[in-house]
């Protein structure tokens, strides 16, 4: 999982919120880096239309959706039949992202990314999705093993509630945790209560020019 949060432990304010996101082009440099090199982008249908609504012709292009999703779903798994029934850190809200031809380099090059990403989304009530997607009705562990045994890189995981269902079922390796130098004081928090117990172990700290700090921490296969 990859998610922007607080110093206070929230990803968004009360009013779904996020522009406290400190998101200056070398972090949003770095950002492009580590998700353009994933193998697909799994999320909620929340963030999802967040998404959607924005990054696809950020960059000022105004080519028409494609749909790869089937090419990224696995070849011994049906694709979910969604589509026929009457699926954080993405910066759209924070001001500081601009559309059109006087975006910067790493907007740009992220608007690309985006468009080219295999994604999955998980939505009950989501009918239709572009943009090489694939709509998931539920989190079946199964499947999502069979996405993680396909050759290529890491899944990148974002929305707390997703990220809350992966981790009931025992689905999340990685955790990439970018704090922001902000308390906001309310809203909706990272991780929800739960009675179980995830021991992580620390891989590496970055500090960036602009204060935010990113925690990268693995799960302890050992414990």
């Amino acid at each position: 999982m990859s998610v922007s949060v607080s110093l206070d432990g929230y990803i968004e304010g009360p009013n779904r919120e996020i522009d406290w996101h400190l998101v200056d082009e070398e972090l949003h440099t770095h950002l492009n880096e580590q998700l353009g090199s994933m193998s697909g982008f799994l999320s909620g249908r929340v963030t999802h239309e967040l998404m959607a609504a924005y990054w696809p012709t950020a960059d000022g292009t105004s080519s028409s959706a494609s749909d790869r999703g089937a090419e990224f779903w696995p070849e011994n798994l049906d694709k979910p039949a969604a589509s026929a029934e009457p699926v954080q850190e993405f910066w759209p809200e924070g001001g500081a992202v601009r559309r059109g031809p006087t975006v910067s380099k790493p907007v740009a090059e992220f608007a690309r990314i985006w468009r080219d990403m295999p994604k999955v989304v998980y939505s009950k009530t989501l009918q239709h999705a572009d943009w090489n997607t694939t709509i998931v009705r539920d989190v079946v562990v199964e499947e999502v093993l069979a996405l993680k045994a396909k050759p290529g890189s890491d899944l990148a995981l974002s929305g707390a509630d997703l990220i809350a269902e992966f981790r009931r079922h025992d689905l999340v390796d990685g955790y990439h945790v970018y704090v922001h130098p902000v308390l906001i004081g309310s809203g909706k928090p990272l991780f929800s209560p739960t009675d179980d117990r995830t021991n992580l172990r620390h891989l590496d700290t970055r500090t960036f020019g602009n204060g935010v700090v990113l925690l990268r921490y693995e799960r302890d296969s050992a414990s």
